[in-house]
């Protein structure tokens, strides 16, 4: 049986909003991203719920949950696992580590050495994890939620250019308004939401949808309206670095799937400007050097207000 995308959003987003008070459209990204196949990189300042949406989206999808909390001190084989010795077999066993997992929590990644960020690159990229010459396949569905701050960057190690581009998206939660924050207030005074939340798709479910996801249409207009974008960052004159191919890959699967979710098989122009902030603005090196993101996501703003946006019947 079909499943409809606007029904999909709508079930998970309202059990996700018994927990996550507001954040609606954080949320909505964020599902995009999971049915595009892709990881979110999400930079926020302490307290703003980055941990609990990430349970959260993990008991709502009977999924399996691990987190690790990423330190100066930690290695690749914390988060990929090691062989140990095991003296009653006489043989060396896999201890396997998080990423044998479906939702990975890699919370303040910036603040583990190079060396540990990318323990994670291999298992983001291939879907595998490779110990000790032999290579396993983590969970499956396999999906990233990293977490950095912006603001205490003492004794952080800036994540490279090469892993910042397997991020599908790179959003923020914000702080919440008056009226959410009072509601969170209200929701959390005698309990709390997330002990109760209750799963409400499967896995199997999940894997239907996104298979829906890839039947999408997209218009040869619509596709040349991406393309357009993606050159415009490589041309701008405070652009060190553009946005590469896979950013364009990365663009045209966001699309389809935040289209899925509007309860549509094919993809309009402005599904394309729904996303390409979050998909493009952390993949363009300014001429500045690093920022919080404001320059690049200010740049992928004015280039979409002067990119020509096709008219066509985009569908099929």
């Amino acid at each position: 049986m079909e499943i409809q995308g606007n029904q999909f959003a709508e079930k998970i987003l309202e059990n996700i909003h018994k927990v996550i008070i507001g954040k609606e459209e954080t949320v909505r990204l964020l599902l995009t991203a999971l049915l595009a196949d892709g990881h979110v990189l999400l930079e926020d300042v302490p307290g703003t719920g980055k941990t609990k949406l990430a349970k959260t989206l993990a008991k709502s999808l009977y999924a399996d949950f691990s987190r690790i909390q990423f330190t100066p001190d930690l290695l690749p084989t914390d988060i990929t696992g090691l062989n140990i010795f095991d003296r009653q077999s006489n043989a060396f066993v896999l201890r396997k580590g998080p990423v044998f997992t479906n939702i990975l929590l890699a919370d303040e990644i910036n603040r583990a050495t190079p060396r540990t960020q990318a323990g994670l690159l291999e298992c983001m990229e291939e879907r595998q994890v490779t110990i000790d010459g032999e290579t396993y396949l983590p969970g499956e569905p396999f999906f990233v939620i990293a977490t950095q701050n912006p603001v205490e960057t003492a004794g952080t190690f800036p994540l490279p250019e090469a892993q910042l581009d397997r991020f599908m998206m790179k959003l923020s939660m914000g702080l919440p308004t008056k009226e959410e924050e009072l509601a969170i207030l209200t929701r959390y005074m005698e309990e709390e939401p997330l002990t109760e939340l209750s799963g409400i798709l499967t896995l199997q479910e999940l894997h239907q949808a996104k298979q829906e996801v890839i039947k999408v249409f997209v218009h040869q207009a619509v596709q040349e309206y991406m393309v357009a974008i993606v050159s415009a960052t490589r041309n701008g004159e405070a652009v060190t670095m553009g946005v590469s191919p896979r950013g364009t890959l990365a663009l045209l699967r966001c699309t389809k799937a935040y289209a899925w979710l509007q309860g549509r098989h094919f993809v309009i122009p402005d599904d394309v400007k729904a996303v390409a902030v979050p998909v493009l603005a952390h993949r363009v090196m300014m001429d500045s050097g690093r920022d919080s993101g404001r320059e690049s996501a200010a740049l992928i703003r004015s280039i979409l207000q002067n990119t020509q946006v096709p008219t066509e019947d985009f569908q099929a």
